[in-house]
């Protein structure tokens, strides 16, 4: 009998000795996220409602880390042009980086924006981008350059399109008009006699179609639907012009360094899947995002397939100024450009154009 009570004291001690003891505390990491772009911009409200549920929901299956998020969107910090240096500069931890805004400092961010009347399949768009940055070290190494690491690319536009002012039917319609853009797809008007393209940010194209400082703008359906763009401009051309990356997630370098290996693990595995599903809801929102913007009162005409063949050859191959810039630089940028289009190619999209064909052999 005092062997039974013995035992029982020495099982009832062990629990109770280890319910006193301190259980792992789980670490609690500050991470601000910054982008120049409002709240309602597609990809800042997925960043909100997928990539953080989704590394918390990680984080939580072992129970190790925790992060405290802190987002900072609409200018509080920086503005859209301003997220590479503020995060750079340690402004912001994690930022969504818009890369049509940094050709000198990114130039081979541009492998889909010099690319144009291949895909307008942002899912396939994204993947082959993010496929070409994983396996050319290029696109890494600069953004290690701007002290940041590079985690995916995202594609938020299932097509640029052109909405006007006044109808649009033919490539002759745009000579000497004035076209705002971002970037890269300016360089779209270069063969169309007189054509002048005004840079601009999303966020100003509704003032400057309505002011008159320009006659066209270059954007998609999604946006032209969040910034009521048919309130200025009625008229869409359906030219296909591409889909194009133009967001990629990117790191503090110094944070980066410090952060645990299971946070680097659950940042990267998101940052991919965030790429696909965001690129899926562009793809969904396509038709019924032309559709509301019918509904506001524009109106949608479809380009001749011999329209758009004349629009690509009248452009200089700026893929392959692309392309030989990069190879002047060390870099294998004709590589690059052969393998992109070869992805494309092999998930079923044929160019209007081959970009590719002159290359210097």
């Amino acid at each position: 009998m005092i062997g039974k009570m013995t035992r029982r004291s020495a099982l009832a001690l062990a629990l109770l000795s280890a319910a006193s003891l301190p259980s792992q505390a789980t670490e609690t990491i500050k991470a601000v996220v910054i982008d120049g772009y409002p709240a309602r911009a597609l990809w800042v409200q997925e960043f909100t409602n997928f990539f953080i549920p989704e590394v918390d929901k990680r984080l939580a299956a072992t129970g190790n880390y925790k992060m405290d998020w802190q987002e900072s969107y609409g200018g509080s910090i920086v503005k859209p042009k301003g997220v590479l240096e503020g995060v750079k500069l340690g402004l912001g931890d994690i930022g969504i980086v818009t890369t049509i805004f940094h050709s000198s400092k990114l130039p081979s961010q541009a492998i889909a924006a010099v690319t144009p009347f291949v895909s307008a399949d942002s899912r396939a768009v994204a993947k082959a981008v993010d496929e070409i940055a994983k396996e050319f070290p290029t696109m890494q190494k600069e953004f290690e350059a701007q002290n940041q690491v590079y985690l995916a690319t995202g594609v938020v536009l299932d097509t640029y399109q052109v909405f006007s002012k006044e109808p649009v039917n033919v490539v002759s319609d745009l000579e000497g008009q004035k076209v705002a853009g971002a970037g890269m797809n300016l360089r779209y008007l270069e063969g169309i006699e007189g054509a002048a393209g005004v840079r601009g940010g999303l966020t100003d194209f509704y003032n400057m179609l309505q002011t008159g400082l320009v006659d066209n703008a270059l954007l998609w359906p999604e946006a032209a639907k969040t910034f009521k763009i048919a309130e200025v401009a009625p008229y869409m051309l359906k030219a296909d012009l591409g889909a194009v990356n133009s967001k990629t997630i990117t790191v503090n370098k110094d944070y980066w360094d410090k952060l645990p290996d299971e946070v680097k693990g659950a940042l990267e595995e998101v940052a991919v899947a965030y790429r696909d599903h965001v690129a899926a809801i562009a793809m969904d929102r396509a038709e019924e995002s032309r559709n509301a913007y019918v509904e506001s009162g524009g109106t949608v005409v479809e380009m001749d397939p011999a329209q758009r063949a004349a629009w690509a050859s009248a452009m200089p191959n700026i893929a392959v100024e692309w392309a030989t810039d990069l190879d002047g630089k060390g870099e294998p940028g004709s590589d690059m450009l052969k393998a992109y289009l070869a992805k494309l190619a092999a998930a079923g999209f044929t160019p209007v154009r081959d970009w590719s064909a002159d290359l210097p052999q």
